[in-house]
């Protein structure tokens, strides 16, 4: 790694402006964190039928067709 790539880490802009980034985030989680755990079971019950429409079973997904061209009656 030469000295022009790994200048910008050094570069006290950067370590301010990151020093700014994690101090917002922290903010925006304090101030929103009872909405976004209030919501978050209503966000899992919307993911089952997600769910179940993705999910193709536990092997064998071809629903049973082999049986009807072998002649079962089942």
């Amino acid at each position: 790694m030469s000295s022009e790539q790994g200048s910008w880490l050094r570069s006290r802009s950067v370590w301010v402006l990151l020093g700014f980034l994690a101090i917002a985030a922290f903010f925006l989680w304090e101030e929103h964190q009872a909405h976004l755990l209030g919501i978050l079971p209503y966000g899992l019950l919307l993911l089952c039928p997600l769910m179940h429409l993705f999910h193709r079973g536990h092997g064998g997904g071809d629903g049973g067709h082999d049986r009807k061209q072998e002649g079962d009656p089942r």
